[in-house]
């Protein structure tokens, strides 16, 4: 699920005293260690994460206690003394610059960061270094998701942002190409969830088992979350 792991990424401008920090990560010592050690004596202006899931969230409040800084994000259950994020927002550091950005769809809290500097777009689990990602339903919404996505692509094609920072994965140089095919491969899932329903298959597991026959079975209770919001996308829209 979490392909090689999380990444944390660490940004800041060069000679700069401060740092920010996107996804501490899971509450894993040795990890959390590590990127204290990569800060240095540089201070954390801010650690923000991407979204609430655990794998890149849960080690935010021990990573503020090793660095005494604020944890930013959407939702507030995940904020430690510091005001929320929201889309539009600039952050700022040291002369970094950050633009954040709404990305729902992964999740109801999904946020990205563009740096204009760099033409870079960090983008959590919205889009990732290999694969696809799952729409975490019911908080995951695939109308939100296609709109992030269509977002990020405009971002790709007229303000010449080219490289991906993914949650997980490594690292992509053709963001327009790889958002381009995210919203290919959805369209794809989404007729062939429509086709496996009027072939009869009626629950999510039953269309799970027809459309997603070729992927590792280990993936397939992720795919029935996104299977389950495809449903609902396609029921709203009256095709199902």
């Amino acid at each position: 699920m979490t392909l090689d792991g999380t990444n944390t990424w660490v940004l800041a401008e060069p000679g700069a005293d401060a740092v920010v920090v996107v996804d501490p990560g899971p509450l894993d010592e040795s990890h959390l260690r590590a990127v204290r050690a990569e800060v240095g004596e540089r201070r954390v202006a801010a650690t923000l994460l991407t979204h609430g899931h655990a794998d890149h969230s849960e080690g935010a409040r021990r990573f503020a206690e090793l660095t005494g800084s604020e944890v930013r994000a959407l939702d507030p259950a995940f904020r430690l003394g510091a005001e929320g994020l929201s889309g539009g927002e600039v952050v700022e550091a040291d002369g970094l610059e950050l633009r954040v950005l709404a990305t729902p769809g992964h999740t109801s809290d999904s946020l990205s960061f563009w740096i204009p500097a760099d033409g870079a777009v960090l983008t959590g689990d919205t889009v990732l270094g290999r694969g696809t990602t799952m729409v975490a339903y019911p908080d995951g919404r695939l109308g939100d998701y296609l709109d992030s996505l269509r977002e990020l692509r405009a971002l790709a094609s007229e303000h010449g942002v080219g490289t991906v920072l993914p949650g997980h994965g490594p690292v992509l140089n053709d963001a327009l190409h790889v958002v381009e095919f995210y919203l290919a491969h959805r369209a794809s899932r989404l007729a062939q969830v429509e086709t496996a329903v009027e072939a009869g298959h009626r629950t999510p597991a039953e269309v799970v088992a027809h459309v997603y026959a070729d992927v590792d079975r280990a993936l397939w209770p992720a795919a029935e979350l996104s299977v389950r919001a495809q449903l609902d996308y396609l029921a709203e829209h009256g095709l199902i």
